[in-house]
């Protein structure tokens, strides 16, 4: 088993990186052979989109320069870390009302046509099924549906269609909401905790216990 844990936080020590050690710690326990592959997308050079790039992409993998495999050199490996993986944890702070510019950026190298989805006579295929994601984001104010603000939530729907996109539509999101400073902060994050370790337990494919609700 083989788990990808993907942070975006420009904070070391941000409420989405102490969760998505929370996931990493219980998947670890219950997979004690597993591997964790970590991505720290706040320290990866990631390059932004540009007419080479895209060149490169859409052109026959057998043809390519040696200077366009460079240029998809970083997608490329990232995209070799999706394949590999049988669970993803993204820790996706909200920015903004939305992702932030280092989980952007990833997402534009890894929605690589012939690579992540498929264009054929039916439409588009997205190429990574049979994955597990767990997305937990942590967020200023409470963007829950039904509430007045869940019409700037611009973080859960995008993640949900462009992952969908590729093929990674079995997500679990997590929110901690509520994580400025106040009252509201440390009952939204222990509620989230517990979220995470039913969540690393379903990824594992066996059922929580009392040991790992007290971690």
């Amino acid at each position: 088993m083989k788990l990808l844990r993907i942070d975006s936080s420009a904070r070391r020590n941000s409420v989405s990186r102490q969760l998505t050690d929370r996931f990493v710690e219980t998947w670890k326990k219950q997979n004690p052979a597993g591997q964790v592959i970590e991505r720290d997308l706040a320290t990866t050079a990631l390059p932004l989109i540009t007419d080479e790039w895209t060149l490169a992409a859409y052109s026959d993998p057998a043809s390519l320069t040696p200077a366009q495999r460079e240029t998809l050199a970083v997608s490329d490996a990232l995209v070799e870390e999706l394949l590999a993986a049988d669970t993803i944890v993204i820790g996706a702070p909200m920015y903004n009302l939305t992702v932030s510019a280092p989980l952007k950026a990833w997402i534009d190298q890894i929605v690589r046509v012939g690579r992540t989805v498929l264009y054929g006579s039916s439409g588009t295929e997205g190429v990574l099924k049979g994955k597990k994601v767990v997305i937990i984001t942590s967020r200023g104010g409470a963007f829950r549906p039904g509430t007045p603000t869940a019409q700037y939530d611009h973080q859960e729907p995008y993640l949900r269609h462009i992952l969908g996109f590729i093929g990674l539509t079995d997500i679990t999101f997590i929110h901690a909401e509520n994580q400025k400073p106040g009252d509201l902060a440390e009952p939204a994050r222990a509620a989230a905790i517990e979220q995470i370790q039913l969540a690393a337990s379903a990824a594992s494919n066996r059922p929580v216990t009392a040991q790992d609700l007290q971690l």
